[in-house]
């Protein structure tokens, strides 16, 4: 197959260079997923996930001028099922509904889940009992607009990814709220759609062979191993807090290399508390490399800077400076890149960290 005639511009690997405007896709719609509960240390707080999060993003985006801002298409159903399980995706568009309907006055939070004592795979009728069978997490609740925002969110990456496909060699997808921890069929760590995943999956759609998924969010993105664990047209590659200390905890060891089909093509990074950039950087060119061995036809970056020194949620040490340096590394692979938008919680300074990747990719790449 001649992927350079499917994705026009990208034939030859070092023709990359010739050009270089990164567009930015982003929707307002963002701002329906505006929770005000998260149950962290024992109480509900105003979520560290919140709409000022892509605000400081795109502005900084703007200020720094690194290029155009567009909207996203819509997009077929059938795209985001795929990936996620249809049962799934008929609870997501229906839960508040059914929450509120149930007289419920605060958000959707689950309160108990299908555990190990309790094996039985059926799924119950109740939006409690359901809340619990579709969630990984109690951290994260469910509010008014959470879906619609989230469906808005999947439209950002898929659009970015069509940009890939119409000759762009990079393009950023502002997706808010993030995916990586959404797998098939569960939500949690503020995620519902796997936008990596769906995105992933649409350039394969598109013509492409094998996609490279390289995340650098703080946190394991134990929803898209769970999405390709047992697949080998895509290769996941994550550098994260070690599990035994960090989010999602039950997820992300260094022993996890995939089964089935999908054995060597998982790879997970996980990294002590306090790791500085040197030793960040260090596991980055070790994936880097294990991604060349793979030779995908692209690459999907799951961008989390919530690796900067002051997020409230991480124990990494990585500063300002380190992400314009982490996104000249990420652009010496010389592949068409989409970056996609994760986690990040230091607030004013997601902005910055953000586009720092960005341009450090766009000014190596140029």
């Amino acid at each position: 197959m001649d992927f350079g005639a499917i994705f026009p511009l990208l034939s030859a690997k070092g023709s990359l260079k010739s050009f270089f405007i990164m567009k930015t896709v982003y929707s307002p719609k963002h701002n329906l997923r505006n929770p005000k509960t998260e149950l962290a240390g024992g109480q509900l707080i105003t979520p560290f996930e919140s709409p000022q999060r892509a605000d400081y993003i795109l502005s900084a985006i703007q200020s720094q001028q690194l290029g155009p801002i567009i909207a996203p298409a819509q997009w077929p159903r059938s795209l985001v099922e795929s990936i996620h399980d249809i049962g799934y995706l008929s609870f997501l568009d229906t839960a508040w509904q059914r929450w509120t309907e149930a007289g419920n006055a605060g958000e959707a939070i689950p309160n108990i889940w299908q555990s190990r004592s309790m094996p039985s795979q059926r799924i119950p009728n109740h939006i409690d009992g359901q809340l619990g069978y579709y969630s990984l997490a109690g951290e994260t609740s469910i509010s008014e607009g959470t879906t619609e925002a989230a469906w808005a969110s999947t439209f950002v990456a898929l659009s970015a990814a069509d940009l890939i496909h119409q000759g762009e060699n990079s393009a950023f997808a502002l997706c808010r709220p993030p995916g990586h921890h959404a797998s098939k069929n569960q939500f949690g760590g503020y995620c519902f759609l796997n936008n990596a995943a769906i995105a992933a999956q649409k350039m394969l759609h598109d013509g492409a062979q094998k996609i490279a998924i390289l995340d650098v969010d703080f946190h394991h993105g134990n929803g898209t191993q769970d999405i390709f664990y047992q697949r080998n047209d895509v290769f996941y590659c994550s550098i994260h807090g070690d599990p035994m200390e960090a989010f999602p905890y039950f997820l992300g060891f260094s022993d996890e290399i995939g089964t089935g089909l999908g054995v060597d093509h998982n790879l997970n990074l996980p990294l002590q508390r306090g790791a500085t950039f040197h030793i960040w950087h260090q596991a980055l060119h070790h994936a880097l490399r294990q991604i060349c061995r793979f030779s995908p036809d692209a690459l999907v970056i799951s961008l989390g800077v919530d690796t900067f020194e002051n997020d409230p949620i991480s124990f990494f040490k990585l500063k300002s400076k380190d992400f314009t340096q982490m996104g000249k590394t990420i652009a010496s692979m010389n592949l068409p890149t989409l970056f996609i938008m994760e986690g990040g919680y230091a607030v004013e300074e997601i902005g910055t960290n953000t586009v720092n990747v960005l341009k450090g990719f766009k000014n190596e790449a140029a």
